[in-house]
């Protein structure tokens, strides 16, 4: 019996677009590149792309290349005979050897050094690489899906990233809008966000009030589907009724049981002093405006507010600028 596909949510025509997108380079062996700011559904994408694709029941690997230590990249990603180094008293497959014919994830490409780069863009152009210590040559079978929140285009000017190896990366392109760009999507989301979270949480009758729904939709959520999902959460756990009162037939969550962020900007909300903003919303939506519009680069955000990248890390972890 197959399994249940993924779901991808697409109410809003940016979405429908992105999925038509996924269905159409599920079937190619093209590396594939996925680009879009954090929480916006890159690994989700990319899960999708392997499952609608002929490799679905082959493994699917994901590599957090942020994560990798520089001096374990050649190991963990080929792998490494018995006595290849200290330490290596036995054959250890790599990642690439592992994902045998199925789809192999590099999340955050670009946090590779440079040198690790390098031996990225010898895979790609080659298909084939060594374990460590060892001379047979194994063939990568498996298809890349590379994953990125960087602009690539901007990095490679910059230096920080190979001009060559974003050429090669850069075969099949799918760009995931960020939430606030498909907003037909937010209800939809939140719903199936909340139908998996009233599971996790035993609320099996909680449900969105609708000033809440109103107030969900009217955020611009800059971290994206990952910031709904912890707002949802939240609500959750800090709104639990009490067990046999009306309230816990009915459980709304209404908008007090979210953050103050997502509540102070929504339109219409309570402010202090009747019907003006306070210095901190105010305050909050300058530095979330300046955040999107750097693409969320700390350094120069701070530049072009007039504040030390000190002061910026920690007033965006007192608004929930995550």
């Amino acid at each position: 019996m197959t399994a249940e596909r993924l779901p991808w949510i697409t109410a809003d025509p940016a979405s429908l677009h992105l999925f038509e997108l996924a269905e159409k380079v599920a079937n190619a062996p093209a590396t594939l590149l996925i680009t879009g700011e954090s929480g916006s559904g890159k690994d989700h994408l990319a899960r999708l792309v392997h499952e609608l694709g002929p490799r679905r029941d082959a493994p699917f690997l994901k590599i957090d290349c942020a994560s990798l230590p520089p001096q374990l990249v050649e190991s963990e990603l080929f792998g490494h005979e018995r006595g290849a180094f200290t330490g290596a008293v036995e054959r250890k497959l790599g990642r690439f050897e592992l994902g045998g014919n199925g789809s192999i994830v590099l999340d955050e490409v670009a946090a590779l050094s440079p040198a690790a780069q390098g031996k990225l863009l010898r895979i790609l152009q080659d298909r084939t690489f060594e374990r460590l210590g060892g001379t047979e040559i194994l063939r990568i079978e498996a298809r890349l899906i590379a994953l990125t929140n960087v602009d690539l285009p901007a990095a490679v000017k910059s230096g920080a990233f190979r001009e060559d190896l974003y050429f090669r990366l850069n075969v099949l392109t799918l760009a995931v809008p960020p939430l606030r760009e498909r907003r037909a999507d937010i209800l939809p989301l939140a719903d199936h966000l909340l139908a998996v979270l009233r599971s996790i949480h035993a609320r099996p009758n909680a449900q969105l009030s609708d000033p809440t729904r109103r107030m969900l939709a009217a955020y611009t959520w800059p971290g994206n589907i990952r910031e709904l999902r912890n707002a949802l959460e939240r609500a959750v756990v800090f709104s639990h009724p009490s067990r046999g009162t009306a309230a816990a037939k009915n459980d709304l969550l209404e908008p007090d049981n979210f953050p103050e962020s997502v509540r102070s900007a929504a339109p219409g909300a309570a402010s202090p002093v009747g019907g003006l903003r306070s210095l901190e919303e105010v305050e909050r939506e300058v530095i979330a405006a300046t955040l999107e519009a750097t693409h969320y680069q700390i350094s120069r955000s701070a530049e072009a507010l007039g504040i030390s990248r000190k002061t910026l890390l920690e007033k965006r972890k007192r608004y929930g600028l995550k």
